[in-house]
């Protein structure tokens, strides 16, 4: 074999190996951020904005691929699950078409949430800054900060949870001898969530330094990229 093609043979191979490396490592990145956010799953939202009052029409709606975290719970995931239904409550464009935007044209009762769906979970979380949700309503949709720290006194916030239901606030009792976000709440907030969300609150309840609500304005159910600081960041 001459000098030349050897060469040629060499590179091939070499090539070979580092795109295979590349492969699994863009593979292992993948598989660590699905374990983190859920695989996708789909989602119907608004190609344009639907007013409160509106039949909605096949032509306004779209499927999104989202990670399943950032999926409300009472997220619908079929335009035949909206389609020629009014909306009790208006959508931006972009924003997720869920079940409690037909809440109010159901019959349900004024200032009442609907009723639990199948696969949905009511949770109380204990929460701090509850003055923010003196005047939230049942029905009020919220996104879910959580705040850790470390044995060294390093923290970070995140997004946890984005456009969940609130069903219901109550004020916090005594939290002198609780642990975790408990310790600091100045409430209880009840919240509207799948399974998955459900334990993952469960767990922040007990790890989390704090849980804060961060109250939507009405009709915002548009979705935010994954939002985290840590305390380093804020030198």
């Amino acid at each position: 074999m001459n000098p030349r093609r050897r060469r040629a043979l060499l590179m091939l191979a070499l090539a070979v190996v580092a795109g295979g490396i590349a492969a699994s490592r863009v593979s292992g990145r993948a598989a660590e951020v699905e374990a983190q956010v859920g695989s996708l799953v789909p989602v119907l939202v608004a190609r344009q904005d639907v007013a409160a009052g509106n039949r909605v029409k096949a032509g306004t709606l779209a499927i999104r691929q989202v990670p399943e975290r950032f999926v409300p719970a009472d997220a619908l995931s079929a335009p035949e699950q909206a389609v020629g239904r009014r909306a009790g409550a208006p959508v931006a464009a972009g924003g997720y078409l869920t079940a409690g935007t037909f809440a109010s044209a159901t019959g349900s009762a004024a200032g009442e949430p609907a009723p639990l769906a199948r696969g949905q979970r009511a949770i109380e979380i204990p929460v701090a800054g509850g003055q923010a949700l003196a005047d939230a309503a049942p029905g009020t949709r919220v996104d879910v900060l959580v705040t850790t720290e470390t044995r060294s006194g390093a923290g970070r916030t995140f997004l946890a949870l984005q456009d969940v239901e609130l069903l219901g606030v109550r004020a916090a009792g005594d939290s002198r001898t609780q642990d975790g976000a408990a310790a600091r709440a100045t409430a209880l907030a009840t919240l509207r969530v799948n399974l998955r969300q459900a334990v993952y609150l469960t767990a922040a309840q007990s790890f989390a330094r704090e849980v804060r609500l961060l109250v939507r304005a009405p009709g915002d159910r548009r979705s935010a990229p994954a939002l985290e600081v840590d305390s380093g960041g804020l030198d």
